[in-house]
């Protein structure tokens, strides 16, 4: 939202993240260029499926293409370290990925159990952790909330 408000333009790339989540609509209202990846099954990390794997194959390869045409002066890789976490792509891909970013794109990854070789190479990291959740209480997902 800060970009935008000062004219920059911003990308963000979906890795697992194919449902109908409020913050489409509200990117698609500021102007900012959303790819999605995954599908509508939540994924076995202990046992991903083949369609799995071809997703998150496909959305690093969009921010691939995305960083190589330039145009852009955010680009954020959501959820991209779980992908790692979930052995979805290789953590040797994404470094390689990062070694050919443009000095001047701002580049963020986000998604849990974030690689200690991706920390090191960060010029900011930051955690968030969960102490409570209504999931906990029994509180299904609630619309504008969770998603």
């Amino acid at each position: 939202m800060r970009a935008v408000g000062h004219n920059l333009k911003v990308a963000i790339v979906h890795f697992m993240k194919i449902w109908d989540y409020g913050e489409v609509r509200s990117l698609k209202k500021l102007g900012i260029d959303l790819f999605r990846y995954g599908t509508t099954e939540l994924i076995d990390p202990n046992k991903p499926s083949p369609i799995d794997f071809e997703e998150a194959n496909k959305a690093l390869s969009k921010a691939e293409e995305l960083i190589e045409n330039g145009g852009y002066d955010i680009l954020i890789l959501d959820e991209i370290t779980l992908a790692i976490d979930f052995n979805l792509i290789p953590l040797k891909r994404v470094v390689d990925f990062l070694d050919k970013k443009p000095d001047k794109l701002e580049l963020v990854l986000t998604g849990r159990n974030c690689p200690w070789e991706l920390i090191k190479r960060a010029d900011l990291v930051s955690v968030i952790d969960e102490i409570k959740h209504p999931f906990q209480k029994g509180i299904e997902a609630r619309r504008g909330i969770e998603f």
